[in-house]
This record gives structure tokens, sequence and C-alpha cells, in this order.
């Protein structure tokens, strides 16, 4: 207020800042500017064109100063120690390509041996092998590898159908995963350390799926011709149907993994035989389903088989435990689980041949003889009305909760809708009186326990 008194008056003008000055920068307004020191290039044209500069420029501690140098000349700015992770990455990257590529191949080519060691006896069984029904062996000319299908790295599919009794087979070749080493090794290391997981290991799977007297509809129609014959085409066909039973034939390492795992072999008893080597035993529902299906025959196979020989089941129930009724419908199968050897020729598959064979002509054999006495037969049909009656149970108890979360979400809304109709003193008077009757409810319950 003076100094504009003193305007007014002619006094002394009040100095004004001076323009783009700043008091917090004042220490460095004597600072000079920065500029590099440029230095003319050689005569020679490789010579690099850098500029130095002054020495009052700061760096961080310990760093090194980086020339100027044009973008394209790299090799002037950098030195071998700055590529050390590179050297250890990209080969290592390089390794790990290799080694997938080659345990694909490796598995490939076991997988290749094993359908041509095995191809002759499937098409003296079947009609038909392979996804391509229009092949036949002769035309894939020696190189059988065309009947399988890869699923994966390490598992192989293949399938056959056309013969009496059986209506396919599907057959399934687990290899290791060669091409994932590091896995592989996890897998068998905690293999040994945890009991429950079960080591890796290669195996050969098939499973028949048998007709059971259902030609008529597990054959397909391919024209309304034969659309209109069907009941005539399959009149005269023998009866493929037989006794259903869960019986095995199980390596004796094998089998307490298979209990856990597999539902329908935990209804069997487990007991040895006199005929069969010491390593394997019998699991079955009955005495008389033993000896019928135990022959000479399979006795003679398994020994030629040896450890590559897992287990043998003829079955009706499912792999896993049912929970709903439906899941517990009966299907006929067959299934055979051998070890591929570790050599990859085709001679090596010699042992495990006969009990193949006799795996894939075994529909016939219990057709011709799985017909037990009436006293056998209701026993095996009662456990399963046991297991049926749970199921049963389980499924009355369910519908009855949904019924009864039903009946409550109804008479909600009907609550809901008579209180929205009222007035709030009567609105208020209602949740009263609901309030009172769960208290009496609650009082009721607890005099009860007590």
């Amino acid at each position: 207020m003076a100094d504009f008194f003193k305007s007014l008056l002619g006094g002394q003008k009040p100095i004004a800042p001076e323009p783009g000055s700043d008091d917090d920068f004042a220490d460095f307004a004597s600072a000079p500017s920065p500029s590099p020191i440029y230095n003319p290039p050689s005569d020679s044209s490789d010579a690099p064109a850098t500029a130095s500069f002054p020495e009052h420029d700061t760096l961080p501690t310990g760093a090194a100063k980086i020339p100027y140098t044009k973008w394209y000349r790299v090799w002037e700015r950098t030195s071998p120690r700055d590529f050390y992770a590179e050297a250890v990455i990209i080969p290592f990257i390089f390794v790990l390509a290799l080694v997938h590529i080659w345990g694909r191949r490796k598995n490939k080519r076991k997988a290749s041996v094993w359908i041509a060691a095995h191809a002759p006896t499937l098409e003296r069984e079947f009609a038909s092998v392979g996804f391509d029904k229009r092949k036949q062996l002769a035309d894939y000319g020696g190189d059988f590898s065309g009947l399988l299908k890869e699923k994966s790295a390490q598992e192989y599919v293949t399938y056959a159908t056309g013969r009496q009794n059986a209506a396919f087979v599907d057959l399934k070749i687990k290899l290791f995963k060669r091409y994932n080493p590091i896995t592989l090794v996890v897998e068998t290391a905690l293999s040994f350390l945890f009991e429950t997981i079960r080591p890796p290991k290669e195996v050969m799977e098939a499973t028949i799926y048998a007709f059971d007297g259902k030609e008529k509809d597990l054959v397909p129609v391919r024209s309304k011709a034969e659309l209109d014959t069907k009941d005539s085409r399959f009149k005269g066909l023998p009866n493929s149907g037989f006794d259903a039973c869960v019986w095995a034939v199980v390596h004796k390492e094998q089998m307490k993994g298979l209990r856990d795992e597999r539902y329908d072999v935990s209804l069997t008893a487990t007991k040895d035989h006199k005929n069969l080597p010491q390593w394997a035993s019998v699991m079955s529902e009955s005495a008389e389903v033993t000896e019928t299906l135990l022959t000479k025959d399979l006795v003679e196979a398994l020994e030629k088989a040896g450890d590559a020989f897992e287990y043998l089941i003829v079955t009706d129930q499912p792999v896993d435990k049912p929970v709903k009724l439906n899941e517990a419908t009966p299907r006929k199968r067959i299934i055979v689980s051998l070890r591929l050897p570790s050599s990859i020729h085709a001679s090596a598959y010699q042992p495990t041949m006969p009990i193949f064979e006799y795996f894939l002509k075994l529909p016939d054999t219990l057709v011709a003889t799985a017909h037990f006495r009436g006293e056998v037969t209701r026993k095996i049909r009662a456990t399963r009305e046991e297991e049926t009656k749970k199921l049963k149970k389980a499924d009355e108890g369910e519908k009855a909760e949904e019924r009864r979360l039903e009946a409550e979400k109804k008479k909600k809304e009907i609550r809901d809708t008579r209180l929205k109709g009222l007035s709030a003193e009567e609105q208020r008077k209602f949740l009263e009186r609901e309030r009172e009757k769960g208290q009496k409810k609650q009082e009721k319950k607890m005099s009860r326990k007590a």
C-alpha cells in the first residue's frame, strides 16, 4: 500500500523481477551448457566418427564412457562380455529342440515297428484295420505307420472292426516322453518318493467291445435298402451273448494299483491258482468263473509273455465308480495290457504275440463257454443289484432335495407376492408374526434336543 501511495506522489518505482529468473535454480545459472567437442574423421573411411565429452561431464559411479558412433557400428560400442547370457541360452534352446525332434521320431518309429509286427494278426482276425476302411494292408506297401493315428507325441492309437462276436477293438500305444526329458525325469523321481504316483512305462492297451447279442443296434446302416432288410440280415446269426462277470489275470506287481484305479476290479476277490506262474494271480467274482475261463492255452501264453504281461480283464462294469444310475449300465469288454520291449525290432514282440492272439480270439471263447450255473449268475447279479440300489437311493435323495428346494422357492414367491400387497403397518405385523413363529420353532428344537 505504501508503494502505491509513493507511486502516486512520484516516489521510487518498485523493482520488477527479471523475466525468467528463478531463485531455486540460481546455483545452476552459471553452469555452462554441455556440448560435445566434434572430432573430424580421419582420411580413412573406416575410422569411426566419434565425439568426446568435456571433462566436467559427470557419469554414474563405476560406469564406463561409451563412445558416440553411428547406429550401425555395433561392434564399436559392444564387447563379447555383453553376450555371455545369450551364449548360454541359445545353445541350451538348440539342444532342447534337437532332443524334442529326436524324441518324437523315436516314439513314432517304435509305434511303427509295433504295428508292423501286429498288423498281419489283426488282418487275419478283422475285416478292416485302421481308420481308412477303403484300404487293405496290401495298399500300404509294407509301411504300416499309416494305420496309426498320432493322438499326442507319446500316444498312438489304431482301430479294427469286422469280426463275429466282437464289435470293434481299440488299440492304444503309450510311450515315454522322450521329447521332454525334464518331465520324464521329474515323473520318475516322484514315483520313487510317492507310492500313489506310478512310474512312467511303455505299454500297449487294447479293448475289445463285445456284441453281446446287440448286432442290430451296433452295426451301422449305410443305405435305405440295408435299413429295410435289417431284421432279416441279423435273423440267422448265432447268439453272441454270454453271462456277465468281472474276471482278471493280473501280474502281482500291478495288482494294488489296478484295484485302486479300476472300480470293476474292486468287486472281485484275489486268489492264487496252481496253474498260474508265481508272478500272476486271479481276480474273480466266483471260483466257477475262474475254472471256466482259465484255459490251458491262456496259461501257456502267459508263461511265454513273462514280465511283459500286465493284465487281462473280462468285465461288464465301468472303470470309474458310477455316481449316477445311467453310468452303471453294463457294457461287456475285454482288456489286455502288455509292456513294450526296449528294443525297436519286430522280433522283440514274439514273446507277447501268443497272448495278443489269444486276446483277439477270447470273444469266441466267452460266447462258447461263459454260461454259468444259476447259483453263480444269481450271486453275480446280486452284487450289481446292491450297487444299483445304492445309486437309486442316492438319486432319490438328490431328487427329494430338489423337490424341497423347489417347494421352498414357490413358498417364498407366494410370501413375497402377498407381502407386496400389504400396507406398511400390515407388513410390520406380518413380519412380527413370522419372527414369533420362528422363535417358537427354535424353542421346540432346543427342547427336543434337551
